[in-house]
């Protein structure tokens, strides 16, 4: 498998996106922390990738709160068979609103997980793998290129996340860590499945001219690539996976 041997961090795993990149990753042979608030779903993840072969250790951790990262990477470090070469810095949240009514607390609530804290575990990461390198992968969105209503807070943060990306990468070559980004578009899952049905989802889904929704399998072959030793030449690039919705005409 291609990633035996290899230890790597996925954060907002306990669910969706992340709980899906934690399991491929175990299923390639890393040894993987599933890191998060929720410990009883973390565990019951861990639970899961032993029982088809993996090995997984929750991690609580709150990348809000810089205290929490430094104590969960402390317990990484602590507990890692092999030093940490693979970070999925996936944590983050979306909310809805319009622009005119979003309160101050509600845009620091997305900008906090989705922005400074993905900063903050990127600078662990790197302090973590400045002797050895690594790869670190930030999970953006093709909001953070284009943007669409009532996503003012989220597409500010995504666009944050893909100029973070850059910057890191620029400073962290000399030390063997490359930083990308994957820039999904739509995903069909379970949260938003409803809303893909009703005339108002098949109006979007008509606009991508895949004229289709993404699988969450569908990044399970950019990820790999930008996790593995096949993209070491790669580094402060974004991969869209939309079936072409960033280049469809305005």
């Amino acid at each position: 498998m291609q990633l035996n041997g290899k230890v790597a961090l996925v954060t907002g795993a306990s669910s969706g996106l992340g709980q899906h990149f934690a399991m491929l990753l175990a299923a390639q042979g890393a040894t993987v922390f599933a890191a998060a608030r929720r410990e009883t779903a973390l565990e019951a993840l861990a639970d899961r990738i032993g029982l088809a072969g993996g090995l997984c250790l929750p991690l609580v951790m709150d990348v809000t709160d810089p205290f929490s990262v430094t104590e969960a990477f402390h317990c990484l470090q602590q507990k890692a068979p092999a030093p940490l070469s693979i970070v999925v810095n996936n944590a983050g949240v979306a909310q809805t609103r319009a622009a005119l009514d979003v309160p101050a607390e509600e845009w620091l609530g997305v900008l906090s997980p989705n922005l400074t804290g993905s900063f903050l575990v990127a600078q662990a990461s790197a302090r973590a793998m400045q002797s050895g390198g690594g790869t670190l992968v930030n999970i953006a969105s093709i909001l953070g290129e284009r943007v669409a209503k009532g996503l003012a807070a989220y597409a500010a943060s995504k666009a944050g996340l893909i100029q973070l990306t850059k910057a890191l990468a620029l400073e962290w070559a000399p030390l063997g860590i490359r930083v990308n980004a994957l820039a999904p578009g739509y995903i069909e899952t379970d949260l938003n499945r409803d809303f893909f049905a009703s005339d108002a989802g098949q109006r979007l889904i008509a606009r991508i001219p895949q004229r289709r929704l993404g699988q969450v399998a569908d990044l399970d072959g950019p990820l790999m690539l930008l996790c593995s030793d096949q993209s070491r030449y790669m580094t402060g690039a974004v991969i869209a996976v939309d079936g072409g919705h960033l280049v469809s005409g305005l």
